[in-house]
């Protein structure tokens, strides 16, 4: 039964790496201790969280809580943004992270730590969050982290297998994508400015962290309605191997074949006819070819510590 405080937890059983069924037990058992009233559905296959929101909005439910990794949450946020319901800026989304990078909760320093985490619910501090949308060919997508085309999506497509590893995972994909990924000649329209380069990759951020904690963005503000564009050009497996520290560290985006922009919008388009980059958004992939993005401005309510 639904009721107006409650909230409606989504909960991924692969996220992270085993285990799960003790750690969702004390889960439970720390949402009912903080007094936390709430309804909960387990997902099944991919992209179920988009249908499992949409009904619990049709329900009544306003207030929901991702119980898993980004993906989990980038699924959430899609279902969130697509349907009709209500004004996706009166939803409040909070995260219990499970996941294998969870590389958006940094931004915020929302803590891994179950009962931490809980009480940040539990007090519902919140701010509002922007969100982006990506407009390929034959599909869309909302994200709500970093978004990007070229090298990283390259290495999205090949991560899958080696997840197992953990965190170490993004780093060895990393590193044999710049081994074979063939880079890519780009038109980018960005500010009234047309650029063409042979591109690594071009990223556009919401918020800080990506790729299991790396800061590849000149992160400014996650709801300044702006993205935080990086345009990596001729990047080579030897700049890549000298840098990896700037690579976590966010001073990668002062090097010279690196540079920055702000806009609240894009267009990239691959003059390659042969080997179309990937396109990926908060570690999914989305799809190949030409993108356009833009952005709502603080269009979901998010709960901080």
């Amino acid at each position: 039964m639904y009721m107006s405080d409650s909230w409606f937890v989504i909960v991924n059983p692969v996220a992270g790496r085993g285990n799960f069924y003790k750690i969702w037990n004390t889960i439970q058992h720390e949402l009912t201790t903080q007094n936390i009233s709430f309804k909960y559905a387990q997902t099944t296959h991919t992209k179920h969280e988009i249908t499992l929101i949409q009904n619990a909005i049709n329900e009544g439910f306003k207030k929901i809580i991702s119980v898993g990794g980004d993906g989990t949450l980038h699924h959430i946020i899609n279902g969130i943004m697509t349907q009709k319901t209500i004004d996706s800026q009166e939803i409040t989304v909070a995260v219990i992270p499970l996941g294998t990078g969870n590389d958006w909760i940094k931004t915020y320093n929302i803590s891994k730590n179950i009962k931490e985490a809980i009480s940040y619910i539990q007090q519902e501090k919140t701010i509002h969050q922007d969100i982006g949308y990506l407009e390929l060919k034959n599909t869309s997508s909302y994200f709500f982290n970093v978004a990007g085309i070229g090298y990283d999506g390259y290495v999205v497509n090949k991560l899958n297998k080696l997840k197992r590893f953990g965190p170490i995972a993004y780093l060895l994909s990393g590193i044999a994508g710049l081994l074979l990924y063939k880079k890519t000649e780009f038109t980018i329209e960005v500010n009234n400015q047309i650029i063409e380069t042979k591109c690594l990759m071009t990223l556009f951020g919401i918020c800080k962290f990506s790729g299991g904690g790396m800061q590849l963005t000149d992160y400014k503000d996650s709801s300044n309605g702006l993205f935080d564009i990086t345009i990596a050009k001729n990047f080579s497996l030897i700049d890549f191997l000298l840098n990896i520290q700037k690579l976590y560290n966010g001073k990668i985006v002062e090097h010279k074949k690196v540079e920055t922009h702000l806009s609240n919008s894009l267009l990239i388009t691959p003059t390659n006819t042969t080997d179309v980059p990937y396109i990926e958004a908060d570690g999914e992939l989305i799809g190949q070819g030409s993108v356009k993005v833009t952005m709502f401005k603080k269009a979901i309510k998010i709960v901080i510590p």
